[in-house]
């Protein structure tokens, strides 16, 4: 009863986050001199970014606990930062398109952000279906964990190219500075909170969807048995 009181009242705070963090995007940030209001879009696009290296972190994080300890609560939550996390990188490179689209006149080009990002989603797309093609267990957690931890390489590369590459991706937080007014680096926080209460609320309901999958197969192989 309590869980389930707590869990409401997240749910709660996280909507009321978003309606906050939409009220200040549109009605608090001034809007941004060169590009208009389209920079608005800006705001859900990073924190979108920010969740999803945050989840594929912790994706690799949670694949180096299970190929230590071979415990698979460690594999379900790989599993789960990963869908988290293509969930949230599509949204990222469809927010990315409709930003671009005003402001380089293209819906796409092969910029090194953009293509590094784009392969990033192929990389745990592939992750789900070398899951989905896998039926023993331990081989499926195993091979999924390798190939989380192989893939979060890219996650630093994303983020460095358009540092390290020639781009045309705008570089708002450098490493001594950040371009944005004060009204707009609290928008960017305030966006990026909501995302963040998001991701753990994804978390909690698709881990426990995960573990309430494997206890129904177990009792299914158990009638089956006997």
């Amino acid at each position: 009863m309590k869980e389930n009181l707590k869990g409401n009242l997240f749910i709660i705070c996280t909507a009321a986050l978003f309606i906050i963090s939409v009220y200040v995007v549109f009605f608090y940030t001034p809007v941004e001199k060169v590009m208009g209001v389209v920079q608005k879009i800006f705001y859900f696009h990073l924190s979108s970014a920010f969740t999803a290296f945050l989840s594929f972190f912790m994706a690799f994080v949670y694949s180096i606990l299970y190929l230590y300890k071979k415990d698979t609560k460690w594999d379900i939550y790989a599993a789960s930062c990963v869908e988290i996390g293509i969930v949230f990188t599509t949204l990222v490179l469809i927010s990315g398109s409709l930003w671009a689209r005003p402001i380089w006149n293209t819906w796409w080009t092969w910029d090194p952000r953009l293509t590094t990002a784009l392969i990033l989603w192929f990389i745990y797309v592939a992750y789900l279906i070398l899951r989905i093609s896998l039926e023993q267990e331990s081989k499926k957690a195993a091979f999924s964990a390798v190939m989380a931890i192989i893939g979060f390489v890219d996650v630093p590369i994303v983020f460095m190219s358009a540092r390290m590459l020639r781009t045309i991706h705008p570089v708002i937080i450098k490493s001594d500075s950040i371009n944005m007014e004060s009204s707009m680096i609290f928008t960017l926080l305030i966006s990026m909170l909501a995302f963040f209460s998001m991701w753990i609320l994804l978390f909690r309901l698709r881990t426990r969807m995960l573990f309430l999958d494997k206890r129904i197969n177990k009792l299914e192989n158990q009638l089956a048995e006997e």
